[in-house]
């Protein structure tokens, strides 16, 4: 790889996205992880709609934290050159977006009485 091509201000995009991502990803665990209490007095009918919508929700929640990761590792992955710049810009503005919206689906499976 000559010196030219090399983007010395690759690092940028992939930290601010981790820096960002990964507190978000984890307040969002603990939301997901918390929210069976919001149904602790829950009976009958009620408590089973929670249960099976929580059964949904949670799975693929944990699916989206996964694509999380993989946003995070491919965004550091990516080769360190100029033409890969606006890729890896990209990638690291759709880790914390992902976050989100993984979040905003979640709740939106939840049940919630």
């Amino acid at each position: 790889m000559n010196e030219i091509d090399r983007d010395r201000r690759a690092f940028i995009a992939p930290l601010a996205s981790t820096v960002l991502t990964l507190p978000l990803a984890f307040l969002s665990l603990l939301y997901a992880g918390l929210s069976p209490m919001a149904c602790d007095s829950c009976n009958g009918q009620t408590a089973d709609a929670f249960d099976a919508s929580f059964e949904t929700a949670f799975p693929m929640f944990l699916a989206g934290l996964v694509t999380v990761l993989v946003l995070l590792v491919w965004c550091w992955a990516l080769p360190w050159r100029t033409h890969n710049a606006a890729r890896r810009v990209g990638i690291a503005v759709a880790a914390p977006a992902v976050v989100l919206l993984n979040a905003a689906v979640f709740w939106a499976l939840l049940d919630l009485p």
